[in-house]
């Protein structure tokens, strides 16, 4: 198979119908009768479409951008640009403007290894090097007429084909398997957090367990101008990933700043909150980002005395504190939460022990299901590059595929 003979031409060539780009009209919730208008939103895979989304347009205009069976859609704008679909179906379809349209030489190209070769390295490639950076990514019909294909004889090319469907499909079921597991443990996690809260016989107004509640600075206060690379930084909910402050340096503000804002900054203990349309999101401050300043879109929450720092942040990763702060949030007068309605929230409480008891609980039950996710979620992820490497290899010749049995 390495000796295998390569020869480049352009995606051009391969097209018996020039290269180029869709319709530029609204999607509708037209007759169900009509053909379907395939945008990039509707990709779900390479061989397939999301079922959940399907718009239609009448065939007199459809009938201008008709996608045909085995044709190839690339998207041409936005952060998908280079992603692709392959049509194996007979439905009528038509496709949008952001899309160009490849329709393969059956006499040249095996449509199926066509469509391999946009998950290839050397396809990704291309896309990069051609895709012009502005307000959005482009890569134009132009630039995808001029493409490099290395393309190895027919034979060769359906037993690539062949050989990709039966391992990818091995490889995409693992990944399957892992998305369900992933779900599942999310479950039990989620169930394990209540079991515990539910142990509480108390139920306190969050109010009546913390000493500070209070928005980051607005405006005047704090202007994305002022941010700086490399000072004290700023926590906003985008800066929380499973309980965990990912800093972003570059969102930071001078130390002089971070002296007039002193009255926002963290200490060890207290908790940063989403407020505004992540309220899912929290995380516990320890040494390392103490002093951080508190962005607009968080709320600073200072447990008192009385609270276990660890315990109310454990209370705030669950679905009863999750159902609450969205509730509040979405009813405030403001977007957003703020002082008046994070102290509705209510709280199922325990003394000093029963707190104490729940973090232990929590603490050791959670941490097993954490690393079981994190396990699945890297298995995921070396799976995916076990895929791409073997499609780059595949389609190029680098490695040896067998014929079929």
């Amino acid at each position: 198979m390495n000796d295998i003979a390569l020869h480049d031409t352009q995606l051009r060539h391969l097209s018996t119908i020039p290269i180029a780009n869709g319709l530029g009209e609204a999607a509708s919730a037209g007759s169900p009768e009509w053909p379907r208008y395939i945008r990039i939103t509707d990709f779900s895979t390479l061989f397939s479409l999301d079922p959940t989304k399907r718009e239609t347009l009448p065939p007199e205009v459809s009938s201008k951008a008709a996608v045909m069976k085995n044709d190839l859609l690339l998207a041409a704008v936005g952060a998908t640009v280079g992603t692709a679909y392959l049509h194996e179906s007979e439905e009528p379809s038509c496709f949008a403007g952001y899309l160009v349209r490849v329709r393969p030489d059956i006499s040249k190209v095996l449509p199926r290894f066509l469509g391999y070769w946009t998950q290839s390295a050397e396809y990704w490639a291309q896309i990069r090097a051609g895709a012009i950076g502005s307000t959005i990514e482009n890569f134009s019909a132009s630039r995808y007429k001029a493409m490099i294909v290395r393309l190895p004889p027919p034979e060769d090319q359906v037993r690539i084909a062949t050989f990709l469907d039966r391992e990818t499909a091995q490889i995409d079921a693992f990944i399957a398997d892992q998305v369900e597991l992933i779900g599942l443990l999310a479950e039990r996690r989620a169930g394990t957090i209540e079991s515990v809260f539910d142990r509480a016989v108390d139920r306190k107004p969050l109010r009546n367990t913390i000493a500070i509640a209070q928005t980051g600075p607005f405006g005047t206060q704090l202007s994305a101008t002022e941010y700086v690379s490399g000072g004290t930084p700023v926590l906003n909910p985008t800066h929380i990933q499973q309980g965990r402050i990912e800093v972003d340096n570059d969102v930071s503000v001078t130390p002089e700043t971070a002296a007039v804002l002193s009255r926002f900054a963290f200490v060890v203990g207290d908790i940063v909150l989403g407020r505004k349309g992540e309220v899912d999101k929290s995380a516990l401050i320890d040494e390392t980002h103490a002093g951080a300043i508190c962005g607009s879109d968080s709320m600073l929450i200072r447990p008192d005395r009385w609270t276990n720092p660890r315990y109310l942040w454990w209370f705030f990763q669950s679905v009863g504190a999750h159902g609450q702060l969205e509730r509040w949030s979405v009813g405030s007068t403001v977007s957003g939460l703020n002082q008046n309605t994070i102290s509705q929230i209510r709280v199922p409480y325990g003394d000093e022990n029963f707190q104490a008891l729940c973090v232990h609980d929590l603490d050791a039950e959670i941490g097993e299901l954490d690393a079981a996710i994190v396990d699945a979620r890297q298995a995921m992820m070396l799976s995916r590059e076990r895929r791409a490497a073997l499609i780059s290899a595949a389609v190029t010749g680098k490695i040896d595929v067998p014929s079929a049995a």
